[in-house]
């Protein structure tokens, strides 16, 4: 009996710790979980960061105006307080990672005195025109190298944790053998060699637009006339569910979100739609996209024919981009033959099939409105002349722009290149004001080949 008993008690004891360290375990895979996630969203938002800080300097180069100049200085100099934060966040406490933030710090120390000076008074001197130029070459080295760390860790599915781990285990000038490791030493071995060839010397704000669709004077649908339309939108026949829910307390629009799960494929499609109209602005279809079977080029007819489909009038294609094995292309508004950029719709076609796989139609339907276009002040050579002398100009056109104040702009648009940067350039038709400058994007390098 005392036999049983003990064996019994020791049953109990032995599953008792076993249910104990079962719990620990449990909670030391939540805490690394938590601290991978944690990292990985810091090194994203960095990768992220330094794409955009890159993209602003380049776009300074191209700029010839102060109140086109300042504020993208402000930008950049906001841009790299952001950075710092998300290198802050990463496991690199054991390794140096100093000169990088050190670098960080000189951009928007230069970027920040620059912007608050009066431009139009002192103007960029050429030796701080060629400091823009150092920031952006070396800003782009950094740009590649991070993009490069972030597919490794991506291909070979590799963890922040273990790299806080390898640093946590290594003695004195030990080699550490890790991919992360070599890609933030060779990072921070670029910026120190940046830093001894740099010199960082240097001897209108407009509040948020408010996302409203107030202009939209339609009844307003139903919940049931809401799934009607998603299910038009999205060419959804058939629904093995649809779930609906609307817009809480505090938003600035009243919509309905129509979510449905496809009956013969189990695609998971979510569709948004203004209340007043029902109107669509966000459409996505989460479906995998086979190998393509039709050109970009096709994929643009099935967009343009499913706008029109859909009852979109006077719009014309702005730009085409593939991804992979989808096609991206955005529409706007075009009257007598003059885009309006504001109103503008993005298509994703799946270029397997042709479907439709994704809308954006939030600016379309933010601005769209009648418009009248007065005739151009200035000539096209007359407008030129308020662009950079280090700009070549390659082709333009005249176009609706809505400034930071939101007010319609007619403007000239010079597609204009300096090395091997392309820039488009808004020149005021009426003024003459360097309105806005955007760098072009190219594609994105891919470091991996996947066989």
């Amino acid at each position: 009996m005392i036999r049983n008993v003990l064996i019994g008690v020791l049953a109990i004891g032995l599953a008792g710790t076993a249910y104990w360290g079962y719990t620990e375990r449990q909670e030391k895979n939540a805490l690394l979980i938590n601290a991978e996630n944690t990292y990985q969203r810091a090194f994203n938002d960095l990768a992220y960061e330094m794409d955009v800080l890159n993209d602003k300097i380049g776009t300074t180069l191209a700029m010839n105006s102060r109140t086109s100049l300042s504020p993208a200085l402000v930008d950049v100099w906001r841009i790299t307080n952001t950075a710092h934060g998300s290198v802050g966040q990463l496991p690199l406490t054991l390794m140096p990672f100093h000169e990088t933030e050190a670098f960080l710090t000189k951009i928007g120390d230069f970027a920040y005195k620059t912007s608050v000076r009066d431009l139009d008074k002192s103007p960029l001197t050429d030796q701080e025109y060629k400091t823009l130029e150092g920031l952006y070459k070396n800003s782009t080295e950094i740009q590649e190298e991070l993009r490069r760390v972030q597919s490794e860790i991506m291909s070979n599915n590799l963890k922040w944790t273990d790299v806080e781990m390898v640093l946590a285990q290594a003695e004195g000038d030990e080699p550490q053998d890790n991919l992360v490791i070599d890609g933030l030493k060779t990072i921070e071995n670029n910026v120190k060699s940046y830093g001894q060839k740099e010199d960082y010397g240097t001897t209108f704000t407009s509040s948020p637009k408010k996302i409203t669709y107030e202009h939209l004077t339609d009844k307003a649908i139903t919940r049931k006339e809401a799934i009607k339309h998603a299910k038009e939108y999205a060419n959804v026949k058939d629904a093995k569910s649809v779930k609906v829910t609307e817009n809480k307390d505090g938003s600035n629009y009243d919509f309905y979100h129509v979510s449905m799960k496809v009956r013969d494929t189990g695609e998971n499609v979510d569709v948004d739609l203004t209340k007043k109209g029902g109107y669509p602005i966000y459409i996505i279809n989460d479906r995998s996209v086979g190998e393509a079977k039709i050109s970009l080029n096709d994929g643009f007819k099935k967009a343009e024919s499913y706008l029109k489909k859909m009852g979109y009038k006077n719009l014309g294609l702005f730009d085409s981009t593939q991804y992979q094995n989808v096609g991206v292309y955005t529409f706007v508004t075009e009257l007598n033959t003059v885009p309006v950029f504001e109103e503008a719709i993005k298509i994703k076609v799946a270029l397997d099939d042709g479907s439709i796989v994704g809308l954006v139609a939030e600016d379309y339907l933010q601005n769209h409105k009648d418009r009248t276009i007065d005739k151009p002040k200035l000539s096209e050579e007359e407008a030129a002349k308020s662009i950079s002398s280090k700009v070549k100009i390659m082709d333009q056109r005249l176009t609706v722009l809505t400034n930071d104040l939101y007010e319609d702009v007619l403007c000239y648009e010079f597609m204009g290149t300096i090395g091997n940067d392309t820039y488009r350039i808004y020149i005021n038709a009426d003024t003459g004001k360097e309105e806005k400058v955007e760098k072009m994007h190219e594609a994105s390098k891919v470091y991996n080949q996947v066989s």
